[in-house]
Protein backbone atom coordinates (compact mmCIF):
# COMPACT_ATOMS: atom_id res chain seq x y z
CA UNK A 1 0.00 0.00 0.00
CA UNK A 2 1.41 3.56 -1.15
CA UNK A 3 2.45 6.26 0.97
CA UNK A 4 2.39 9.35 -1.24
CA UNK A 5 5.91 11.42 -0.94
CA UNK A 6 4.18 14.49 -1.48
CA UNK A 7 2.50 13.68 1.57
CA UNK A 8 5.77 13.08 3.34
CA UNK A 9 6.76 16.56 1.88
CA UNK A 10 3.16 18.31 3.68
CA UNK A 11 3.62 16.84 6.87
CA UNK A 12 7.88 18.23 7.17
CA UNK A 13 5.68 21.60 6.21
CA UNK A 14 3.74 21.12 8.76
CA UNK A 15 6.98 20.16 11.06
CA UNK A 16 8.58 23.55 9.97
CA UNK A 17 5.50 25.15 10.67
CA UNK A 18 5.40 24.09 14.12
CA UNK A 19 9.33 24.57 14.79
CA UNK A 20 9.58 27.92 12.94
CA UNK A 21 6.26 29.42 12.26
CA UNK A 22 6.00 32.53 10.24
CA UNK A 23 5.52 35.43 12.73
CA UNK A 24 5.31 39.60 12.54
CA UNK A 25 6.67 40.80 9.10
CA UNK A 26 7.08 37.20 7.82
CA UNK A 27 3.76 36.20 8.33
CA UNK A 28 2.86 39.01 6.14
CA UNK A 29 5.16 38.07 3.67
CA UNK A 30 3.96 34.78 3.66
CA UNK A 31 0.67 35.46 3.82
CA UNK A 32 1.04 37.80 0.33
CA UNK A 33 3.13 34.97 -1.36
CA UNK A 34 0.10 32.23 -0.49
CA UNK A 35 -2.85 34.69 -2.00
CA UNK A 36 -0.47 34.93 -5.35
CA UNK A 37 0.50 31.08 -5.13
CA UNK A 38 -3.24 30.27 -4.77
CA UNK A 39 -4.12 32.73 -7.89
CA UNK A 40 -1.33 31.56 -9.49
CA UNK A 41 -2.55 28.00 -9.04
CA UNK A 42 -5.83 28.17 -10.53
CA UNK A 43 -4.51 30.14 -13.30
CA UNK A 44 -2.60 27.24 -14.47
CA UNK A 45 -5.95 24.40 -13.76
CA UNK A 46 -7.68 27.12 -16.02
CA UNK A 47 -5.23 26.91 -19.00
CA UNK A 48 -4.61 23.16 -18.91
CA UNK A 49 -8.37 21.87 -18.70
CA UNK A 50 -9.63 21.60 -23.23
CA UNK A 51 -12.79 23.17 -23.39
CA UNK A 52 -13.04 20.35 -26.34
CA UNK A 53 -12.15 17.62 -23.72
CA UNK A 54 -14.71 19.03 -21.83
CA UNK A 55 -17.38 19.08 -24.73
CA UNK A 56 -16.75 15.68 -26.00
CA UNK A 57 -17.07 13.98 -21.88
CA UNK A 58 -20.35 15.40 -21.66
CA UNK A 59 -21.44 12.33 -24.40
CA UNK A 60 -21.15 10.01 -21.63
CA UNK A 61 -23.50 12.45 -19.26
CA UNK A 62 -24.90 9.64 -16.71
CA UNK A 63 -21.57 8.69 -15.65
CA UNK A 64 -20.77 12.23 -15.23
CA UNK A 65 -23.94 13.40 -13.28
CA UNK A 66 -23.54 10.29 -11.03
CA UNK A 67 -19.60 11.60 -9.65
CA UNK A 68 -21.27 14.69 -9.37
CA UNK A 69 -23.87 13.29 -7.13
CA UNK A 70 -21.67 11.05 -5.21
CA UNK A 71 -19.03 14.26 -5.13
CA UNK A 72 -21.54 17.37 -3.98
CA UNK A 73 -24.67 15.54 -2.24
CA UNK A 74 -24.31 12.13 -0.83
CA UNK A 75 -20.55 12.89 0.25
CA UNK A 76 -21.91 16.14 2.14
CA UNK A 77 -24.80 14.43 3.64
CA UNK A 78 -22.54 11.66 5.37
CA UNK A 79 -20.59 14.65 6.14
CA UNK A 80 -24.12 16.55 8.04
CA UNK A 81 -24.78 13.26 10.16
CA UNK A 82 -21.68 12.78 11.18
CA UNK A 83 -22.87 16.06 12.95
CA UNK A 84 -23.97 13.64 15.70
CA UNK A 85 -20.69 11.84 16.72
CA UNK A 86 -19.37 15.73 18.37
CA UNK A 87 -18.38 15.88 20.87
CA UNK A 88 -17.89 12.26 21.83
CA UNK A 89 -15.92 10.88 18.66
CA UNK A 90 -15.05 14.60 17.13
CA UNK A 91 -14.37 18.29 18.71
CA UNK A 92 -16.58 21.16 16.86
CA UNK A 93 -13.08 22.29 15.02
CA UNK A 94 -12.32 18.55 13.72
CA UNK A 95 -16.52 18.37 12.21
CA UNK A 96 -15.90 21.75 10.83
CA UNK A 97 -13.00 20.34 8.45
CA UNK A 98 -14.58 17.05 8.36
CA UNK A 99 -17.36 18.53 6.92
CA UNK A 100 -15.59 20.76 4.60
CA UNK A 101 -13.92 17.71 2.80
CA UNK A 102 -16.93 16.13 2.13
CA UNK A 103 -17.31 19.45 -0.09
CA UNK A 104 -14.41 19.32 -1.78
CA UNK A 105 -14.55 17.94 -6.18
CA UNK A 106 -12.40 14.50 -6.72
CA UNK A 107 -9.35 14.03 -7.75
CA UNK A 108 -8.22 13.57 -11.48
CA UNK A 109 -4.68 12.16 -11.30
CA UNK A 110 -5.31 9.39 -9.08
CA UNK A 111 -8.52 8.44 -10.16
CA UNK A 112 -6.89 8.19 -13.61
CA UNK A 113 -4.29 6.18 -12.28
CA UNK A 114 -6.21 3.86 -10.59
CA UNK A 115 -9.15 3.80 -12.95
CA UNK A 116 -6.51 2.51 -15.69
CA UNK A 117 -4.58 0.02 -13.35
CA UNK A 118 -8.55 -1.43 -12.77
CA UNK A 119 -8.99 -1.90 -15.88
CA UNK A 120 -11.23 0.62 -16.47
CA UNK A 121 -12.79 3.57 -18.45
CA UNK A 122 -10.23 6.05 -18.42
CA UNK A 123 -11.52 8.01 -20.89
CA UNK A 124 -14.70 8.68 -18.41
CA UNK A 125 -12.36 9.15 -15.11
CA UNK A 126 -10.70 12.17 -17.05
CA UNK A 127 -13.58 13.86 -17.79
CA UNK A 128 -15.12 13.13 -14.06
CA UNK A 129 -12.63 14.70 -12.32
CA UNK A 130 -11.52 17.39 -15.05
CA UNK A 131 -15.62 18.49 -14.67
CA UNK A 132 -15.73 17.48 -10.57
CA UNK A 133 -12.87 20.22 -10.26
CA UNK A 134 -14.58 22.85 -12.72
CA UNK A 135 -18.18 22.44 -10.64
CA UNK A 136 -15.94 22.84 -7.70
CA UNK A 137 -14.58 25.88 -7.92
CA UNK A 138 -18.32 27.16 -7.46
CA UNK A 139 -20.12 24.57 -5.68
CA UNK A 140 -17.67 24.09 -2.82
CA UNK A 141 -17.53 27.67 -1.45
CA UNK A 142 -21.56 27.77 -2.00
CA UNK A 143 -21.84 24.62 -0.06
CA UNK A 144 -19.38 26.22 2.78
CA UNK A 145 -21.65 29.25 3.08
CA UNK A 146 -24.45 27.42 3.64
CA UNK A 147 -23.32 24.35 5.87
CA UNK A 148 -20.33 25.98 7.36
CA UNK A 149 -21.51 29.50 8.06
CA UNK A 150 -22.66 29.72 11.26
CA UNK A 151 -20.60 26.75 12.54
CA UNK A 152 -17.75 28.94 14.20
CA UNK A 153 -15.01 28.14 11.46
CA UNK A 154 -13.80 31.60 10.50
CA UNK A 155 -15.89 31.64 7.25
CA UNK A 156 -17.75 34.99 6.48
CA UNK A 157 -19.83 36.17 3.78
CA UNK A 158 -16.81 38.24 2.66
CA UNK A 159 -15.32 34.71 1.89
CA UNK A 160 -17.35 34.22 -1.09
CA UNK A 161 -15.84 37.24 -2.26
CA UNK A 162 -12.37 36.00 -1.51
CA UNK A 163 -12.83 33.16 -3.89
CA UNK A 164 -14.13 35.21 -6.79
CA UNK A 165 -10.98 37.55 -7.22
CA UNK A 166 -8.31 34.71 -5.92
CA UNK A 167 -10.00 31.02 -7.55
CA UNK A 168 -12.45 32.12 -10.17
CA UNK A 169 -11.01 34.84 -12.00
CA UNK A 170 -7.71 33.07 -12.33
CA UNK A 171 -8.99 29.97 -13.38
CA UNK A 172 -11.38 32.10 -16.37
CA UNK A 173 -8.06 33.97 -17.44
CA UNK A 174 -6.52 30.83 -17.84
CA UNK A 175 -8.98 29.46 -19.90
CA UNK A 176 -9.12 32.82 -21.97
CA UNK A 177 -5.21 32.62 -22.27
CA UNK A 178 -5.33 29.05 -22.86
CA UNK A 179 -5.57 29.50 -26.85
CA UNK A 180 -1.75 31.21 -26.70
CA UNK A 181 -0.58 29.48 -23.56
CA UNK A 182 -1.77 26.13 -23.88
CA UNK A 183 1.25 24.85 -25.67
CA UNK A 184 3.57 26.10 -23.60
CA UNK A 185 1.61 24.09 -20.18
CA UNK A 186 1.28 21.10 -22.23
CA UNK A 187 5.11 21.14 -23.01
CA UNK A 188 6.12 22.01 -19.38
CA UNK A 189 3.88 19.96 -17.70
CA UNK A 190 6.20 18.62 -15.66
CA UNK A 191 8.05 21.38 -14.49
CA UNK A 192 4.50 23.60 -13.77
CA UNK A 193 3.57 20.37 -11.72
CA UNK A 194 6.47 21.19 -9.23
CA UNK A 195 4.77 24.88 -9.29
CA UNK A 196 1.79 23.38 -8.24
CA UNK A 197 3.18 21.36 -5.65
CA UNK A 198 5.36 23.63 -4.11
CA UNK A 199 2.78 26.80 -4.04
CA UNK A 200 0.20 23.85 -2.18
CA UNK A 201 3.42 23.21 0.35
CA UNK A 202 3.68 27.31 1.01
CA UNK A 203 -0.74 27.60 1.49
CA UNK A 204 0.00 24.45 4.12
CA UNK A 205 3.11 26.10 5.91
CA UNK A 206 1.18 30.18 5.94
CA UNK A 207 -1.70 28.22 7.35
CA UNK A 208 -0.26 25.72 9.84
CA UNK A 209 1.97 29.20 11.27
CA UNK A 210 -0.99 30.88 11.56
CA UNK A 211 -2.48 27.99 13.93
CA UNK A 212 0.45 27.54 15.66
CA UNK A 213 0.60 31.61 16.37
CA UNK A 214 -2.99 31.33 17.31
CA UNK A 215 -2.29 27.90 19.84
CA UNK A 216 -5.42 26.08 18.00
CA UNK A 217 -3.19 22.78 17.94
CA UNK A 218 -3.88 22.40 21.77
CA UNK A 219 -7.43 21.32 20.64
CA UNK A 220 -6.11 18.34 19.27
CA UNK A 221 -5.13 14.79 21.22
CA UNK A 222 -4.11 11.82 19.99
CA UNK A 223 -6.99 10.19 20.93
CA UNK A 224 -9.38 12.98 19.23
CA UNK A 225 -6.95 11.87 15.74
CA UNK A 226 -7.56 8.45 16.49
CA UNK A 227 -11.28 8.68 16.47
CA UNK A 228 -10.99 11.12 13.17
CA UNK A 229 -8.94 8.06 11.77
CA UNK A 230 -12.06 5.96 12.35
CA UNK A 231 -14.46 8.33 11.51
CA UNK A 232 -12.76 8.73 7.73
CA UNK A 233 -12.21 4.84 7.53
CA UNK A 234 -15.88 4.30 7.76
CA UNK A 235 -16.88 7.61 5.31
CA UNK A 236 -14.38 5.72 2.72
CA UNK A 237 -15.78 2.47 3.02
CA UNK A 238 -19.54 3.93 2.78
CA UNK A 239 -18.51 5.60 -0.12
CA UNK A 240 -17.08 3.09 -2.08
CA UNK A 241 -19.67 0.69 -1.41
CA UNK A 242 -21.83 3.26 -2.71
CA UNK A 243 -20.24 4.15 -6.22
CA UNK A 244 -19.44 0.30 -6.87
CA UNK A 245 -23.09 -1.24 -6.22
CA UNK A 246 -25.12 1.95 -7.15
CA UNK A 247 -23.16 1.71 -10.21
CA UNK A 248 -24.30 -1.50 -10.60
CA UNK A 249 -27.85 -0.61 -10.21
CA UNK A 250 -28.02 2.11 -12.53
CA UNK A 251 -26.94 -0.43 -14.92
CA UNK A 252 -23.50 0.89 -15.55
CA UNK A 253 -20.96 -1.62 -17.00
CA UNK A 254 -18.08 -2.49 -15.19
CA UNK A 255 -15.60 -0.51 -17.05
CA UNK A 256 -17.59 2.86 -16.05
CA UNK A 257 -18.26 1.66 -12.34
CA UNK A 258 -14.74 1.58 -11.79
CA UNK A 259 -14.40 4.83 -12.81
CA UNK A 260 -17.40 5.75 -10.83
CA UNK A 261 -15.88 4.30 -7.75
CA UNK A 262 -12.72 5.85 -7.79
CA UNK A 263 -14.15 9.64 -8.90
CA UNK A 264 -16.93 9.52 -6.86
CA UNK A 265 -15.29 8.19 -3.60
CA UNK A 266 -12.36 10.61 -3.81
CA UNK A 267 -11.21 13.90 -2.31
CA UNK A 268 -8.49 16.14 -3.70
CA UNK A 269 -6.33 17.52 -1.71
CA UNK A 270 -4.60 19.81 -4.31
CA UNK A 271 -8.11 21.59 -4.85
CA UNK A 272 -8.97 21.79 -1.11
CA UNK A 273 -6.15 22.87 0.20
CA UNK A 274 -6.04 26.36 -1.31
CA UNK A 275 -9.85 27.20 -1.07
CA UNK A 276 -9.35 26.02 2.74
CA UNK A 277 -6.64 28.65 2.93
CA UNK A 278 -8.99 31.33 1.68
CA UNK A 279 -11.96 30.25 3.00
CA UNK A 280 -11.04 29.79 7.08
CA UNK A 281 -7.65 31.96 7.20
CA UNK A 282 -5.89 31.50 10.65
CA UNK A 283 -8.33 28.14 11.23
CA UNK A 284 -7.39 26.25 8.00
CA UNK A 285 -4.93 24.68 9.92
CA UNK A 286 -6.75 22.72 11.51
CA UNK A 287 -9.94 22.28 8.93
CA UNK A 288 -6.83 20.61 6.40
CA UNK A 289 -5.98 18.26 9.02
CA UNK A 290 -9.29 15.54 8.32
CA UNK A 291 -8.41 16.44 4.59
CA UNK A 292 -4.61 15.40 4.19
CA UNK A 293 -5.26 12.41 6.41
CA UNK A 294 -8.50 11.22 3.96
CA UNK A 295 -6.14 12.11 0.98
CA UNK A 296 -3.52 9.18 2.57
CA UNK A 297 -5.67 6.94 3.33
CA UNK A 298 -8.01 6.97 0.13
CA UNK A 299 -4.64 6.40 -1.66
CA UNK A 300 -3.49 2.92 0.31
CA UNK A 301 -7.13 1.55 0.23
CA UNK A 302 -8.10 2.34 -3.60
CA UNK A 303 -4.17 1.03 -4.35
CA UNK A 304 -5.40 -2.56 -2.58
CA UNK A 305 -8.91 -2.08 -4.45
CA UNK A 306 -7.28 -1.19 -8.04
CA UNK A 307 -5.47 -4.50 -8.29
CA UNK A 308 -8.11 -6.79 -7.00
CA UNK A 309 -10.61 -5.03 -9.96
CA UNK A 310 -7.74 -5.65 -12.26
CA UNK A 311 -8.12 -9.25 -11.89
CA UNK A 312 -11.77 -9.22 -12.52
CA UNK A 313 -13.09 -10.98 -15.95
CA UNK A 314 -13.70 -7.95 -18.28
CA UNK A 315 -17.47 -7.06 -19.68
CA UNK A 316 -18.00 -8.56 -23.85
CA UNK A 317 -16.02 -6.42 -26.20
CA UNK A 318 -18.49 -3.43 -27.40
CA UNK A 319 -21.06 -4.43 -25.06
CA UNK A 320 -21.96 -2.79 -21.26
CA UNK A 321 -25.06 -3.53 -19.04
CA UNK A 322 -25.82 -0.22 -20.18
CA UNK A 323 -25.79 -1.46 -24.16
CA UNK A 324 -27.77 -4.67 -23.03
CA UNK A 325 -30.93 -2.75 -21.60
CA UNK A 326 -32.10 -1.11 -24.42
CA UNK A 327 -31.69 -3.70 -26.81
CA UNK A 328 -33.13 -6.39 -24.50
CA UNK A 329 -36.34 -3.98 -24.57
CA UNK A 330 -36.23 -3.84 -28.45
Amino acid sequence: MPVDPYILLLLGTVGLAALFPARGTGAEVASGASTAAIAFLFFLYGARLSTREALDGLRHWRLHVTVLGCTFVVFPLLGLAARGLVPVFLTQPLYQGLLFLTLVPSTVQSSIAFTSMARGNVPAAICAGSFSSLVGIVATPLLAAALLGSGGAGFSADSVVEIVLQLLVPFVAGQVARRWIGGFVARHKKALGLVDRGSILLVVYTAFSEGMVQGIWHQVSPVRLGGLLAVEAVLLAVMLALTWYGGRALRFGREDRIAIQFAGSKKSLAAGLPMASVLFGAHASLAVLPLMLFHQMQLMVCAVIAKRRARDPLDPPHESVTERAPAAAA
